[in-house]
């Protein structure tokens, strides 16, 4: 509808609104394939969960919890501690969706599916494009319950707990309640990403080792979330060096452990999620997993968590890439409809091929998650950080080319896009930066040098269809195995995105139609890819049938 209100002064007119209420799932083409080609019998629930998420109703939770932040009520009235977060009813609503379809812990949930994992990545990617805060504690959840899995006694107590799909939002001990959540508590003021450096203590209250309770006293600079139930604690302990310890906000006597909320992160983005300092004042937790084994075990979590960010950021690049093609498909400029334009076209188009290339490795590498074969773990090794730091890196960039494309409406709070452009940057940081993860890349190729043999000898198989791609691969391989430490190091940021584009063009070449794989390769071996959004030669592209795939 044109015209929306008549004012004395002026007419609106050509002013249309961000699009909502319609079904995430059954508009993705691209999604459909992917589970499709995986074999995944779970799409009508996946319709089901979309149709919810893209109703306006959910666009408008997620405005609400964006907007009316976590409060924290550290004290009562009369000073006694408490520690309790109040959350806009709008989040509680999220919360339950997703808990109700699984997000959480669908893989856990479903042994015995082999798209467990597939299945999976797309409640995360579908609910993600509409609010992304909420996915914290489900990321962290869903990456617990492996650990938690290896400590029988422990499981034994929390496990259903964990698993199961009704919402429970109050706060009591664990025992009175129906289902928990699980965050983490890693950094640490004096060490950031170098979790060696923590000083938290972890004394024994008799017996030292897995499975036996400890004292914490210490803090956490970043603690997410505080709402969780528990969190898994890396701390030091004088006999074992570092380790990891469950931390229950409650005790079973029904007092509240000594964790101390200091104050809520005034974040960026990431806003309706509630991310804290604490301390802790002998708070008491169990250690799990070997003693002096802490950051082996609290990075097995976030091998999961480092894969829901890739997932999560693109949800982020889908949901801004529709936004924007169904704006320019209603607003005119210039006497046409702005998707009408070929500048707009270019922009649109490099926008479809770089969110389809996302989608395609996030889901190829959920998938890898499924089996313990040499390749897919060769996947999951070295391409999980990569693809953590590529596509989380390129969202950043992205969803301010995407905002762009509203102008001034989309620089602004009231519309989604610029929620969107302020949550991109959580991914990129949270779970290790991008240097991080790019030295996490080199680590993974010197400890296991037969993974990246595994995973180029799998790469070539496609890669020697096309000149241009055999020709980076073996360019490629030529660097890994031929640097020194030194000086993969300081090219691991080049290395790592090469590896990242190259596995994106073969999946690409393997598995979507022939004109998204060409371009894709067209412009990404360009000279002039990645200077800005689209910078191509329009022999390379089908505007048409990209723009059509993306969003029909």
């Amino acid at each position: 509808m044109n015209t929306l209100q008549n004012w004395q002064t002026h007419e609106i007119s050509n002013q249309f609104d961000e699009l909502q209420a319609y079904n995430l799932f059954e508009t993705d083409q691209v999604l459909q394939e992917i589970l499709q080609r995986y074999g995944s019998t779970d799409q009508q629930n996946l319709s089901q969960l979309a149709q919810i998420v893209g109703s306006t109703e959910y666009y408008q939770y997620a405005d609400l919890a964006n907007r009316h932040t976590p409060e924290l009520h550290a004290f009562d009235a009369r000073g006694r501690r408490k520690d309790f977060l109040e959350f806009h009813p709008a989040w509680h609503q999220w919360m339950k969706l997703n808990r109700q379809f699984n997000t959480h812990a669908y893989p856990f949930n479903h042994p015995q599916s082999s798209t467990k994992w597939v299945d999976w990545a797309a409640r995360f990617f579908l609910s993600g494009q509409v609010e992304c805060g909420n996915l914290c504690p489900n990321s962290m959840t869903l990456g617990s319950i492996p650990l938690i899995q290896n400590e029988p006694e422990l499981w034994a107590k929390v496990g259903e707990k964990l698993l199961f799909t009704e919402y429970d939002e109050r706060d009591l001990p664990i025992a009175q309640k129906k289902s928990i959540w699980l965050g983490m508590g890693m950094t640490e003021k004096q060490g950031g990403s170098d979790v060696r450096a923590n000083q938290t203590i972890a004394v024994p209250v008799a017996e030292s080792g897995r499975g036996q309770a400890y004292l914490l006293t210490g803090h956490k600079w970043f603690f997410s979330a505080p709402m969780c139930d528990a969190h898994l604690v890396v701390a030091k302990t004088e006999q074992d060096g570092l380790a990891c310890f469950f931390v229950p906000r409650w005790l079973e006597d029904g007092t509240k452990n000594n964790i101390h909320v200091q104050r809520l992160k005034d974040k960026v983005g990431n806003r309706s999620n509630s991310s804290s300092e604490v301390e802790f004042k002998n708070a008491w937790g169990i250690m799990i997993g070997e003693a002096g084994r802490g950051i082996p075990t609290i990075i097995e979590m976030a091998n999961y968590t480092r894969l829901t960010c890739s997932v999560g950021s693109s949800a982020m690049l889908r949901q801004a890439l529709v936004q924007c093609i169904a704006y320019t498909r209603q607003r005119k400029a210039f006497g046409k409809h702005l998707a009408e334009h070929p500048l707009m076209q270019a922009v649109l188009a490099d926008l479809a091929l770089e969110t389809e290339a996302a989608m395609q490795l996030s889901f190829h590498l959920a998938h890898c998650y499924e089996n313990t074969d040499e390749l897919s773990l060769a996947w999951k090794r070295i391409m999980t950080p990569a693809a953590k730091f590529w596509i989380c890196k390129r969202t950043v960039e992205l969803t301010g080319e995407m905002m762009e494309v509203f102008g001034g409406n989309g620089y602004v709070d009231t519309g989604i896009m610029a929620r969107i452009f302020k949550e991109a940057p959580v991914n990129t940081i949270w779970e290790g930066s991008g240097n991080v993860m790019c030295l996490d890349v080199l680590r993974a190729i010197q400890r296991d040098r037969d993974s990246i043999e595994v995973l180029f000898k799998s790469l070539a198989q496609v890669a020697s269809q096309d000149s241009i791609l055999q020709n980076e691969l073996q360019a490629l391989f030529k660097l890994f195995n031929g640097l020194q430490a030194d000086e993969l190091q300081f090219m691991a940021r080049s290395l790592v995105s090469r590896l990242v584009i190259l596995a994106q063009a073969i999946l690409l070449k393997q598995h979507a139609p022939g004109f998204v794989a060409d371009a894709f390769i067209a412009t990404r071996y360009s000279a002039f890819y990645g200077r800005v959004v689209g910078m191509l030669d329009a022999k390379s592209v089908d505007v048409e049938r990209l723009l059509g795939r993306a969003f029909a």
